[in-house]
């Protein structure tokens, strides 16, 4: 153990190859930060829950050589063996805010406390966590959370670095998605009063800058730092010039009356967020999200963007198609994520089952575009307007709606949100993809598009399988499988003539 001190206590040569612990490497930041680790030269070692979604297929032989990708469940003590001890540094970005669960402070707890039970068993010399400012009195659960995992990690022994983050604007993040539904979708506004809080609002960039420069940087060992934009606005003056970056003219009105509930129902109905995220989002936002100094710019020098330079970058991004993580791909449900991607065979026994057949002498990879193109702005290809009711109708027994549209436009992946669909299969070189059903349902519902080739003729199939639990499940099938011949059938001819080609 003495030899373990010795070690631990050994400074790290920053320029030199570490091997490196990055938890949440699927998540929003942690999906962006490894291969900016990868390309500094360290060897990282990424646990996940599923391996099925971590994104292989996105990285070549080369980089996959420096990746090692494990198996690990955090809430579970035993899963953590797995972990190796020989690491020089870890990243922790494990939380539980996106999660949906009202236990997401014991959750975060229990994962924090297990994780420091590991650390203090290898040889890292030092631990990076990513939190939130919290420099008011009265903090929200979210912020009181964050802080109790500070001082959880700190209690292994290993230096911590603590960022302390204000909301970061970025695409595919929740504060960035919530400000454009909110602008987007609202030409008026009548908002609640925590409008009128200031924020440091700070670049997705500028965070990985952060997160890079501390690394291995002895000025940060067991330091605390907040860091932000170069911007201090209040969230409405956030709404507004995000509107006039986008060209719109919109008017906000703020009134005293909208409870923490009431802002957090009016927040879930107007933007793609779920209810609980909304209400921990708008309890943070009655605690000021400022920098309380600048220690950081003593530790890594960073050119602070602006938020309109934070706007600019993220609307090129998304523009180019190049939204890489998002924070609507988390899985709501915990206790479902580690079994999803297992669901790609859709069960047969006690299912009811609605299968239709076109075949078509189009070529097959115009319509698997199509097909890939599914949801989000282009739409279902039929009877919209119903798919929107559906959605609407979603929202209000605490669903997800189809607001949360969809990570990118023309690409999808196991495990990407879709409307109120989840991938569980997309795979162009077999012809299948395969959503099941995230809505508020009597049952599990799956559906399934497939292109066959038989005697050079090709055909898409397309499955709509439902497995009701209960009477109440079968009722609600036989009540909407009237609807299915014309929504279905329409689907599927338009999913075959429709001319626009992926741009």
């Amino acid at each position: 153990m003495q030899e373990e001190i010795n070690e631990r206590n050994q400074p790290i040569n920053c320029l030199a190859s570490m091997k490196i612990l990055l938890t949440g490497s699927t998540g929003y930041i942690g999906r962006r930060l490894l291969p900016v680790l990868v390309q500094a030269g360290h060897f990282v070692v990424c646990p996940v829950r599923d391996k099925r979604r971590f994104d292989f297929e996105d990285f070549d032989t080369d980089f996959l050589s420096h990746v090692e990708v494990l198996e690990v469940d955090f809430t579970v003590a035993e899963s953590l063996k797995k972990l190796p001890p020989d690491i020089d540094a870890a990243y922790y970005f494990l939380h539980s805010l996106t999660s949906g669960s009202r236990e997401f402070q014991k959750i975060e707890r229990q994962t924090a406390t297990l994780f420091a039970t590991y650390i203090k068993t290898t040889l890292a010399k030092q631990v990076i966590y990513l939190g939130g400012i919290s420099n008011d009195s009265n903090l929200s659960k979210h912020l009181t959370s964050r802080l109790g995992v500070e001082s959880i990690l700190s209690s292994a022994g290993v230096p911590v670095t603590v960022l302390r983050s204000a909301i970061i604007i970025g695409s595919g993040g929740s504060s960035f998605e919530i400000i454009r539904d909110l602008v987007e979708k609202l030409p008026v506004m009548i908002a609640p009063k925590w409008l009128q809080s200031r924020c440091q609002p700070i670049a997705v960039a500028n965070v990985l800058d952060y997160l890079v420069g501390v690394l291995a940087n002895e000025k940060a060992y067991n330091g605390t730092f907040d860091i932000g934009g170069a911007d201090v606005l209040t969230y409405k003056q956030m709404l507004l010039q995000f509107a006039e970056a986008r060209g719109l003219r919109r008017s906000i009105v703020t009134v005293p009356v909208l409870t923490i509930r009431l802002s957090s129902l009016w927040l879930y109905l107007v933007t793609n967020t779920s209810y609980q995220l909304a209400r921990n989002l708008v309890d943070s936002m009655k605690n000021e999200v400022i920098c309380k100094d600048n220690s950081i710019d003593e530790v890594v020098h960073v050119k602070r963007l602006t938020y309109r330079e934070s706007l600019a970058r993220t609307f090129l991004k998304i523009s180019q198609q190049q939204v890489v993580s998002s924070w609507k791909d988390s899985i709501p449900d915990p206790s479902f994520s580690h079994t999803f991607l297992g669901q790609a065979e859709v069960p047969k026994h006690g299912c009811f089952i609605d299968r239709r057949s076109f075949v078509f002498d189009r070529n097959p990879e115009e319509v698997l575009q199509n097909i890939w193109q599914i949801g989000g702005a282009r739409g279902w290809y039929y009877g919209n307007w119903m798919w929107k009711i559906r959605g609407f109708l979603d929202k209000l027994v605490g669903g997800v709606g189809l607001r949360r549209g969809r990570r990118s436009a023309i690409d999808l992946k196991s495990g990407d949100s879709l409307d109120f669909w989840r991938v569980l299969h997309a795979d162009k070189s077999d012809r299948r993809l395969l959503l099941f059903a995230e809505m508020k349902l009597p049952g599990d519902a799956w559906l399934e598009f497939k292109i066959l080739e038989n005697e050079g003729q090709q055909t898409l199939v397309q499955t709509a399988t439902f497995r009701p639990l209960g009477v109440w499940g079968r009722v609600y099938w036989y009540l909407v499988l009237p609807f299915h011949g014309f929504i279905f059938t329409g689907m599927g001819r338009n999913l075959i003539d429709f001319e626009k080609k992926c741009g």
